[in-house]
């Protein structure tokens, strides 16, 4: 095998890392270099691909430190029987990277996955030492998100959330009965104990001892998760639902949702086959809808026998049109909860309805400036000055919002 230089190494693996979701670098505590002492900052924004929940945006250096792997998942690109192009830096070279893309304003934070060579531990050491040299030896404040391996020594997870800002475990597959079929090398039970450690100890460098003073900073963003969709035939109800168990379980900051989309070897001609992406989209929605807008996975996904998402419009817009009873709602007097179930009113709408019509009635002109999307809303609404009349219940409210019919084409 030829000798591949760092910039061949990069190509592959950055490519690589593309099927990692969970880098968005939020939550994690402030630091910055602006007192000379130490480089980098978890703040600002930069050309990237990765979003906080704030809007901002993350700019990461987000790589594999090797696509070699001795498991073979059947859903992953990397798995040992693929035939694709390997590559392996070394942990001088992710730092070298991490810091000569941070000083030409390219990078905030790296974001690290691997494959696993030779053993979970021999990787997870690597890891922990690329995060150790940029904290202890380079004095790196940016962020540091460390996808760890939940076979690995319990203490080697440990070092790793006291470098890193977020750490992510992954789930793989909605079922253990789908991670037991398709990447038989895995334990969900051993994923289980390692998330469990991580939030454990997150909870303990959050105590104080009986002088006052708090543990070591650990994982200040907290742990994530990332789950693969469509690789088996779970439905959205059942992904969703696993997800709320994992929120409350773990207290984690955000699952992540990462459309399957099978691969084939490149030695084997067959026709690409387009990505589930709109579903990812949809319970990206609607896991933002059972976390912030107080809905249940029962009333989500009731309005469909098989139990999954409406792919043609957004989960909240699908409930509305489905329960057109409860509507149409009184911006002047509908509770918090009734308001936050309206399409095309947001948590920040919502709030400013609320704090508003203390003082005088809102009319629709009103609810424009504050940010509602009427397009989606007016047929849900009443103003001081506005009243849907029929179109709450018109027969063709559905057609108004859903994509028209398009003619496929055959390739």
């Amino acid at each position: 095998m030829a000798r591949l230089d760092l910039s061949q190494k990069l190509a592959i693996l950055s490519d690589a890392a593309r099927y990692d979701a969970s880098c968005a670098s939020s939550g994690t505590s402030r630091r910055d270099s602006r007192d000379g002492k130490g480089l980098g900052s978890t703040e600002g924004s930069g050309i990237c691909h990765s979003y906080a929940p704030d809007g901002r945006c993350i700019s990461l250096l987000k790589i594999l430190m090797t696509n070699f792997c001795i498991y073979d998942c059947v859903y992953c690109v990397n798995r040992v029987s693929s035939n694709v192009a390997r590559a392996r830096f070394t942990v001088d070279e992710v730092v070298q990277l991490t810091l000569e893309f941070y000083r030409r304003n390219y990078i905030e934070g790296l974001f690290l996955s691997s494959g696993i060579v030779r053993s979970p531990d021999a990787t997870m050491e690597d890891m922990v030492q690329i995060a150790r040299r940029l904290r202890e030896v380079e004095h790196f404040r940016g962020y540091i998100h460390l996808k760890t391996i939940p076979d690995a020594a319990p203490e080697l997870i440990e070092q790793a959330g006291l470098y890193a800002d977020r750490l992510s475990i992954n789930v793989e597959l909605p079922t253990d009965g789908s991670v037991k079929a398709f990447a038989p090398e895995k334990n969900p039970a051993t994923i289980r104990k390692a998330m469990g450690d991580v939030k454990s100890r997150k909870e303990e460098a959050g105590e104080r001892s009986h002088t006052g003073k708090r543990g070591k900073r650990f994982v200040p963003a907290g742990q994530s998760t990332q789950m693969i969709v469509g690789a088996d035939d779970a439905s959205d109800a059942t992904i969703l639902g696993q997800a709320t168990r994992l929120y409350g379980d773990y207290r984690l900051k955000r699952v992540y949702y990462s459309a399957f989309s099978p691969i084939p070897d490149a030695s084997v001609k067959l026709p690409l086959i387009k990505p589930p992406l709109m579903r990812e989209h949809r319970l990206y929605q609607a896991d933002w809808l059972l976390r912030f807008y107080g809905f249940s996975v029962d009333e989500i996904t009731a309005g469909r026998t098989d139990r999954n998402l409406d792919l043609d419009m957004d989960p909240k817009l699908a409930w509305a049109l489905q329960h057109r009873a409860h509507f149409p709602v009184d911006v002047n007097r509908a509770d918090r909860e009734m308001l936050l179930r309206v399409p095309g009113l947001g948590t920040r709408t919502v709030g400013r309805i609320l704090s508003t019509r203390r003082h005088r009635r809102l009319r629709y002109d009103d609810l424009l400036r504050m940010g509602a999307s009427l397009k989606k809303a007016q047929a849900f609404i009443c103003a001081a000055d506005w009243t849907p009349g029929g179109l709450t219940d018109a027969p063709r409210l559905r057609a108004r919002f859903a994509p028209p019919p398009e003619q496929l084409q055959l390739l």
